[in-house]
């Protein structure tokens, strides 16, 4: 097994001894080797410096998915800075809440946005060219890397929560070592293997999950700019392992295309981000004989269960949890109930992260006197100890992978005029796993036009946030203590089209 306590180790024992080795297969490009990452996150890696990034700075970089990203990220890592990514599709108003919270000494960003005010701003496009590539160009292709304790802040992730705005989740070195390391070991990865990637690189699964199974086996990565259904099955026939959400399953079974013969070099197919489907599981099985890999994990605490990668792949599970790794379910008093009863899911490990930023570490409002993370999901646990979630005690949407919390939709759609008040959940979606939907009560006398709605909210919130329907009721439905039914009003619009 690869061990580790921070990154740059858990890359340097997998980096092959050959420099021409290849890391990115990129389409359309030229290959990226390992020899090559190194030399330019060394350049990066210097420019930031230059620039006046110091260790435990944060560097913010809204771009689009490219091999460019990548390299920021190991510059971050290599100048003792913590990478801060923000999701290409973000408002304004969301990337200034970012920035302005996170307060990086940098931000990279896209040409064609306007950056917020405050941190040094530096352009980078898809190819990686733009304001931050001109001033690597003069930069050697060494850097004297910064040499970091376990504990040292590695990443910060913003992740809406339950009340008020986005949080940033702190991830040190340890926490992404230790579970790169865990999971390159549990799923098999060795130098042979080439991953198909086609997730998004602002969030857990496809930026750390993804890429450091790679590199901390010396593999190879096939390396696309977003999922699509064409490009994933074109690229397949010289992959080993595609990593992907319930969306991507759902989009690949309705292309005539998936087959056995698509998918005979593939030795693994895993799945997470969001819960799937038992007949997803069981279809894809059918067409091309392999069982999908589901796993559990969060941004908070990266990977926590795994099915195996030799044994019994059960649907609706999420496996046992992974080694290092302890999980137990308990009642609301924090006893742990018995097999087979359902309570909240909590987990300990080194994977585990201190707590949000600029917010006390490991309150107790989130942790157990012993040090569990109460993740707010429930679940339990069967006779041969395989993990079953089965709701969660918080109201998060997962759409196409994507975690969308109510609260957030609910801010924005509260402060249109005309809305008396709104609520938001999740219905179940066969494509997106669950879609977003708004329950809107009108101020009176006021008129509410749904496509208005829909189009205001579209300028304030990224995609997977935006309802994707939008009802109008004269009152929301309410318990007797005056709160929201939001069970009452999911039953009520889960029907196709609700």
């Amino acid at each position: 097994m690869v061990d580790a306590a921070t990154l740059g180790e858990l890359f340097d024992r997998g980096r092959p001894a050959d420099p021409s080795a290849v890391l990115l297969e990129v389409p359309g490009c030229a290959p990226v080797t390992y020899g090559e990452a190194d030399a330019a996150s060394a350049r990066l890696a210097g420019a930031l410096a230059d620039l006046g990034v110091t260790p435990g700075d944060r560097v913010a970089v809204q771009v689009d998915k490219s091999p460019a990203f990548l390299l920021v990220y190991r510059a971050c890592l290599r100048a003792g800075a913590a990478l801060v990514p923000i999701n290409p599709a973000a408002t304004d108003p969301e990337v200034a809440h970012v920035v302005g919270d996170a307060r990086p000494a940098v931000l990279v960003h896209d040409p064609a946005r306007r950056p917020p005010p405050g941190p040094v701003a530096l352009t980078m496009d898809a190819a990686g060219r733009g304001s931050l590539a001109d001033h690597a160009a003069d930069q050697a292709d060494a850097f004297d890397d910064v040499a970091p304790h376990p504990e040292d802040l590695a990443a910060v992730l913003y992740t809406s929560g339950t009340t008020g705005a986005p949080k940033g989740v702190m991830l040190s070195q340890r926490n992404l070592a230790s579970n790169g390391a865990t999971l390159a070991d549990a799923w098999g990865f060795g130098p042979d293997d080439v991953l198909l990637h086609a997730l998004p690189v602002f969030h857990t699964h496809g930026l750390f999950v993804a890429t450091h199974c790679v590199l901390a086996s010396g593999a190879r990565m096939v390396f696309l700019p977003r999922f699509d259904v064409a490009a994933v099955l074109a690229a397949l026939p010289r992959c080993t392992v595609f990593m992907g959400v319930p969306t991507y399953y759902t989009r690949l079974l309705a292309a005539d295309a998936l087959d056995r013969a698509a998918t005979r070099h593939v030795r693994l197919f895993t799945c997470g981000s969001a819960p799937l489907l038992e007949g997803t599981h069981r279809a894809f099985r059918e067409r091309t004989g392999h069982a999908i890999l589901e796993r559990y994990g969060m941004t908070e605490t990266s990977m926590i269960t795994s099915n195996p990668l030799v044994g019994e792949r059960r649907p609706g599970t999420v496996g046992r949890p992974l080694p290092g790794v302890e999980v137990r379910v308990t009642d609301d008093t924090g006893t742990v109930v018995t097999a087979g009863a359902v309570g909240e899911v909590a987990v300990r490990g080194p994977n585990v992260f201190d707590g949000y930023w600029g917010q006390p570490p490991r309150p107790s409002s989130l942790f157990s006197a012993d040090g569990f993370f109460r993740t707010g999901d429930l679940g339990r646990v069967d006779a041969d100890g395989y993990l079953h979630l089965v709701g969660r005690s918080k109201d998060l949407i997962i759409s196409g992978g994507e975690n969308v919390y109510p609260i957030e939709v609910e801010a924005v759609l509260d402060a249109l005029p005309g809305v008396q008040e709104s609520a938001v959940v999740g219905v179940p979606d066969d494509d997106l796993g669950e879609r977003v939907v708004a329950v809107l009560v009108a101020e009176p006398g006021a008129v509410l036009d749904r496509d208005d709605v829909r189009g205001a909210a579209r300028r304030r919130l990224a995609g997977p946030k935006v309802p994707k329907a939008v009802h109008l009721v004269d009152a929301l439905p309410r318990n007797a203590m005056g709160k929201v039914n939001k069970a009452q009003l999911r039953a009520a619009y889960a029907a196709p089209g609700g």
